[in-house]
C-alpha cells in the first residue's frame, strides 16, 4: 500500500461546507501506513431481512438465500448494497452500515481536480492517485484545487451531482497527527448512489478508466469480476486498531451495469482477512451477474 495512515476521527459537517469548519480542512491520505499488510428524488433502501424487488433493480432470490447462506461464515461484519446505474431501488445486505470512506473518496477527489486542470501533471497524478492509491498523488490533486475551503468545495460539488448530499468532506489532523484524507463519514448506501450516478457524471470516463486498471495486489473484492471498474479504501481505528476495508464499483450485466458498495471489518482486526472477506461478496456477486438487472445513463 502506498501512501500514509489515516485515523478514525469522524467529523459530522453539513453537506454545505461551513466556512469556518472548511478552513480548517485538509485533504492527504487514507490507506495503511507504507509496508502494512496487503491480500494480494433519494432511492428507497431494502435491507437483507425485509428483501423484495424494487424498482428498477430485480435481485433474484438466489442472490438474496446465498447470501443469508454465506453471511454465518463470514468472520466479521459485513455489508452490501446493490443498485443499478442510472437509478432505482438501493438493496442492502449484511449488518455494516457507516464508516469513514479512506480512499474510496479518491474517486470524487480525481474527479474534481481533472475538471479543474485537465494537463498532463494531474491526469499522472490521478492515475497513481487511483491504480495504486498514492497517498502523496492525492495530496497533490487536493493541492491542485486551491485552499482548504475551495478543495473541499470541488470535492462536495462531484458528490451533490451525484445526488450524495449526505457526504460531506472532512479532514482536520488528529492527536495522532495522522494524514487525514478521507475521514469523511460515508454510509454504504450513500456511496453505492454515487456509484450508480458516476458514470451518467460530466467527465466521469477519466476517472472510471482509472478504475478498470487497479494494481494486482489491490485487485480484492469486485476486482474478482472481470470487467469491473472500482476502488477500494482501508484504514485502522484510532482505539482498537481494527480494519474498515471498503469498496466500491461497477459491475457489467448481460442488461446494464450495477453499482455496489462493500464494506467489512474482520473479527480479527486484520486487514487481509477484511479484504478477504469482501473478495466473498464479490465471489457471490459474481456468481449472479446473468440474474442481475442492470442500468445505464439514458433512463
Amino acid at each position: 500500500m502506498r501512501g500514509g495512515r489515516g485515523v478514525r476521527a469522524v467529523h459530522r459537517i453539513p453537506a454545505v461546507l461551513a466556512a469556518a469548519a472548511a478552513a480548517l480542512l485538509t485533504l492527504t491520505s487514507c490507506d495503511a501506513l507504507r509496508g502494512a499488510p496487503q491480500p494480494a428524488g433519494p432511492p428507497t433502501v431494502d435491507t437483507a431481512a425485509h428483501w423484495r424487488p424494487g424498482v428498477g433493480v430485480s435481485l433474484p432470490d438466489s442472490l438474496a438465500n446465498d447470501f443469508i447462506q454465506l453471511q454465518p461464515t463470514l468472520p466479521g461484519q459485513v455489508g452490501l448494497a446493490i443498485m443499478p446505474v442510472g437509478g432505482g431501488r438501493v438493496t442492502v445486505f449484511g449488518d455494516w452500515s457507516s464508516g469513514i470512506a479512506w480512499s474510496t473518496i479518491k474517486v470524487p477527489l480525481a474527479m474534481a481536480a481533472l475538471r479543474h486542470d485537465s494537463g498532463e501533471r494531474v491526469r499522472e497524478l490521478a492515475l497513481a492517485a487511483i491504480t495504486v492509491s498514492d497517498n502523496d498523488a492525492a495530496q497533490a490533486l487536493w493541492e491542485s484545487l486551491g485552499d482548504g475551503l475551495q478543495a473541499g468545495a470541488a470535492v462536495q460539488q462531484v458528490l451533490d451531482e451525484a445526488g450524495d448530499g449526505m457526504a460531506a468532506v472532512a479532514g482536520p489532523r488528529t492527536r495522532l497527527d495522522y494524514t487525514a484524507f478521507g475521514q469523511t463519514e460515508w454510509t454504504l448506501t450513500n456511496q453505492v448512489r454515487f456509484a450508480s450516478r458516476l458514470p451518467c457524471l460530466a467527465q466521469s470516463d477519466q476517472v472510471t478508466d482509472l478504475m478498470a486498471h487497479i494494481a494486482q495486489d489491490q485487485s480484492w473484492g469486485l476486482g474478482v469480476i472481470d470487467g469491473t471498474e472500482f476502488k477500494g479504501g482501508w484504514g485502522p481505528d484510532d482505539d482498537t486498531g481494527i480494519y474498515t476495508v471498503r469498496q466500491f464499483g461497477l459491475v457489467p450485466t448481460p442488461t446494464g451495469r450495477i453499482a455496489v458498495a462493500l464494506a467489512a471489518q474482520a473479527d480479527s482486526g486484520d486487514f487481509t482477512d477484511a479484504a478477504d472477506i469482501l473478495s466473498k461478496l464479490g465471489e457471490l456477486v459474481g456468481r449472479h451477474i446473468a440474474e442481475l438487472q442492470g442500468g445505464g445513463c439514458d433512463h
